[in-house]
């Protein structure tokens, strides 16, 4: 594990969605105003994260039986074992991996937790999926743009508004991608739960924290241009390959695995 920077400020005054997200996932690395917008938030939202997290372990050790060794994860979040690369090296040793957040704590969890094997390497990078350019351009460091990489996007692009044009970073993100690179991504959504819309946008407006639930249509533009592995874009529950169905829920996120053509 090698970080790339180091002691930055971590602004505990107001919420910040790696921390809740750690809360509502059960951990404990988050401060009190961290869980107080937790609790504010439906109880279903505790569900939905983890049924979130459990698409993206699916659908990492999809892609790694699948023969592919690297992998860009941004919006990591606080390390919640197993984690990303936990998946993936344990079924290719040698895979590869770089992280990207933009909430300080992350990478002080990320020097201690996020441990390579011997055969592979893991990077992280406190950098901003708002900066697409320099989240790349450090990444070629680690990784070889050569060779097919699966981009994740997991419970991230929903905090990007649509004046920070969420599609535009994107597809600059993907665009740099080698063909049979994959992008994975999740999006939050009240499809499911239009009764708890006003809800948790009130909650999360309250701790200034931006956010921009989007329909399927809207989550549907981001794979503009890939071709979306079965079952397509689904939502959180539906999605699985070549491991046991999960069990049928609501969810209260859009998912979908592509691959760059």
């Amino acid at each position: 594990m090698t970080p790339e920077d180091a002691g930055p400020f971590i602004d505990t005054s107001k919420p910040h969605p790696a921390r809740v997200y750690d809360w509502l996932l059960g951990g404990k690395d988050n401060y009190p105003v961290d869980q107080a917008m937790g609790e504010k938030l439906p109880g279903e939202a505790r569900a939905n994260a983890a049924r979130n997290r459990a698409f993206m372990r699916r659908a990492a050790a999809w892609l790694a039986h699948g023969g592919i060794r690297q992998f860009l994860d941004i919006g990591t979040g606080i390390p919640t074992a197993p984690n990303l690369h936990q998946i993936v090296q344990e079924i290719a040793p040698d895979s590869r991996i770089v992280y990207a957040d933009n909430d300080p704590i992350v990478l002080r969890h990320a020097e201690a937790l996020l441990v390579s094997t011997q055969e592979g390497a893991t990077h992280y990078l406190q950098a901003d999926v708002r900066r697409p350019e320099e989240i790349l351009q450090r990444a070629r460091a680690r990784l070889d743009f050569d060779r097919p990489i699966a981009l994740s996007l997991i419970a991230l692009l929903h905090f990007i508004t649509d004046d920070e044009d969420p599609y535009a970073l994107t597809r600059t993100l993907v665009d740099a991608l080698p063909s049979g690179s994959y992008l994975v991504l999740s999006h939050g959504t009240t499809d499911e739960h239009p009764e708890l819309a006003e809800s948790v946008s009130n909650t999360y407006k309250a701790g200034q924290v931006p956010l921009r639930m989007r329909r399927r249509a809207e989550v549907e533009r981001f794979f503009e241009g890939l071709d979306l592995v079965d079952p397509g874009l689904v939502t959180a529950t539906y999605w699985y390959k070549d491991s046991p169905a999960p069990e049928e829920e609501l969810s209260g996120f859009y998912v979908g695995v592509a691959r760059v053509p």
